[in-house]
């Protein structure tokens, strides 16, 4: 079975006659029912009904049609990826929900421009992070990994052939909106927060404790509030006081100036880092992303 043949039985169906579809693909009319008929041969199936009056789809003849089609219709993405000179080269990160990453992000398609390229920024779940990194959707993800978590996240990654790079350690902080009843305060405790809805990040079907992407995720929490996008946790800020545990890393910029991020009490180590495919040097695009990353490490601990 070769694609050509994929393509002429797309055209004889589309037709309705063989004469026609020979005519659109410039071939003879014998010509295109011997390679019709070694498919069917090939298959072992019937994919159309001759008659004197034409041809006819069989019923088998549908749905392979239908495979056909899909076959077909990913070879032209293919050709149009790699073989069209014209399209863009792409790049795009998957992470946990950060705002620094999302401003290393800007930064860099500042720096690059958009006219080579086409972008992707995921903010995303830790499990989808790893996928999306594992099959070539992200070039590479970012993440933390802790005391609690390492042994977990590296074996995920050791059997999807990812590996963990460290960028830099940060502690724990209380991240919530400059209007809370704590929000002047210098430090805060996990006993001053119990009155509080905790905001934490759904990690959808693969909701563990070892993937959340707060610390503490086995912390026996009064009250807690589950959501998937960050701007969805800043409101819940603001109407409910809530508040979520970070890396003390914030972007007014992106995020406006109403936030505040306050030392935790019970403090552990986050180490924020990314994932890339074992063995790959991450590419120019990932190498200077990575750059911009490494800049707020002046901002932890």
């Amino acid at each position: 079975m070769t694609l050509q043949q994929l393509r002429y039985t797309i055209t004889i169906a589309d037709s309705g006659s063989m004469n026609e579809a020979a005519k659109r693909l410039f071939i003879s009319q014998p010509s295109l029912s011997g390679a019709i008929k070694e498919l069917e041969e090939e298959m072992g199936i019937e994919i159309f009904s001759r008659s004197n009056r034409g041809i006819i789809i069989t019923p088998q003849g549908q749905e392979f049609l239908g495979y056909a089609r899909q076959v077909v219709e990913q070879a032209h993405l293919l050709e149009d990826r790699f073989l069209d000179k014209k399209v863009k080269k792409k790049f795009s990160v998957s992470s946990q929900h950060y705002t620094f990453t999302v401003k290393a992000f800007v930064e860099l398609v500042k720096q690059v421009g958009m006219e080579e390229y086409e972008f992707g920024m995921y903010e995303t779940k830790t499990y989808e992070i790893i996928e999306a990194v594992k099959s070539f959707k992200s070039d590479i993800g970012v993440l933390y990994v802790n005391a609690f978590n390492e042994q977990v996240i590296t074996k995920i990654l050791r059997d999807n052939s990812l590996e963990f790079i460290e960028l830099f350690p940060c502690k724990t902080y209380v991240y919530l909106w400059g209007g809370h009843p704590l929000g002047e305060q210098e430090i805060i405790s996990m006993k001053e927060l119990e009155e509080y809805p905790c905001l934490a990040f759904d990690q959808g079907n693969n909701n563990s404790f070892y993937l959340a992407e707060e610390v503490l995720s086995t912390y026996d929490y009064k009250r807690i509030i589950k959501a998937n996008d960050r701007a969805t946790v800043l409101n819940l800020m603001i109407g409910l006081n809530g508040y979520t545990l970070c890396s003390g890393i914030i972007c007014e910029e992106l995020n406006g100036y109403e936030y505040k991020a306050i030392p935790l009490k019970e403090s552990e180590i986050m180490r924020i880092g990314y994932i890339k495919r074992k063995g790959e040097t991450p590419s120019k695009l990932a190498q200077l992303y990575i750059e911009e990353l490494r800049k707020y490490q002046a901002n932890v601990l």
